[in-house]
């Protein structure tokens, strides 16, 4: 029993740190005075006097190498699909789960379901990671940090697109583009780092003070709905870039649109497909 109880605490401690960088010490103080992990990173974040760890924890390059050794395949030099699937059930998390675009960024994850050994050495010891517990708190911080940092979800953003593209191919296909959006998406909107920005000209007196809604969840469902109808095959990386721009300006109600500037022929398509006088389209917007 002792044994099992030292196990769970060392988790416990393992994702306190991860997620906020303290101590050991400091994380072992705070758990056993609140025992449940959230309710203790609570506390350490509210309590007016914290001992904060300034630099990221040390990691052990031999502890990533021999958790490397346990997922990568037998014949090969690399973690490909099967090492995968092990690896997302030993964290916890769903292969799905938009949390991993984060880490396939982090670790230069060339494809999707694939990882090279110094990708993984490197990029975990950069999070100050080097086991399953603290890696499931490192997951924690990442997923916080993509939905609510616009700057960290344009870089993961980006770098979908290169991870998840065929090799080969310059575009994303559209079902794989679709796939990925659908879980970046809401994501972000949920956790503000795909906020509207509402930029305004000097002479926009009138508006000043107003706050304006910009991309609303069902248009995410309408962008999906398009893609599909008008039967487009493939992403480009323009496109897919400036997808994101657009979601993140675009007012509510599509009316500050300029079609005469640099957007992809698909998003001036879109733009048309959204206000051609729809049913659907007035009575959101009423």
């Amino acid at each position: 029993m002792s044994k099992k109880v030292d196990k769970m605490m060392e988790e416990k401690i393992a994702q306190f740190v991860g997620v906020t960088g303290a101590t050991v010490k400091d994380a072992r103080r705070y758990l056993d005075k609140y025992k449940k992990v959230e309710i203790a990173v609570d506390a350490f974040y509210n309590e007016p006097v914290q001992p904060r760890q300034s630099s990221i924890p040390s990691a052990s390059t031999s502890k990533l190498n021999d958790l490397f050794n346990k997922y990568k395949d037998s014949d090969g030099d690399d973690i490909t699909i099967s090492g995968t699937m092990q690896f997302c059930q030993d964290l916890s998390v769903d292969p799905e789960d938009v949390v991993l675009l984060a880490v396939a960024m982090e670790l230069k994850s060339p494809r999707m379901c694939e990882w090279t050994r110094k990708g993984w050495v490197d990029g975990w010891k950069a999070l100050g990671v080097d086991t399953i517990p603290s890696m499931k708190g490192a997951l924690l911080r990442l997923r916080d940090k993509l939905g609510s940092d616009p700057e960290y979800f344009q870089k993961v953003y980006n770098y979908t697109f290169e991870f998840a593209r065929l090799p080969g191919q310059r575009s994303l296909s559209s079902d794989m583009a679709l796939g990925f959006w659908a879980i970046l998406l809401p994501h972000g909107l949920q956790g503000g780092a795909l906020a509207h920005i509402n930029p305004r000209s000097d002479d926009d007196d009138a508006m000043i003070g107003v706050e304006e809604e910009g991309w609303r969840e069902e248009y995410s469902d309408w962008w999906s709905e398009f893609i599909t109808e008008r039967n487009i095959k493939g992403v480009s990386k323009d496109t897919w870039q400036m997808f994101l721009e657009f979601v993140r300006t675009i007012d509510a109600k599509f009316e500050k649109y300029d079609p005469t500037a640099a957007w992809p022929s698909t998003i001036d398509e879109f733009v048309e497909y959204a206000k051609g006088g729809t049913v659907r389209f007035s009575s959101h917007l009423s």
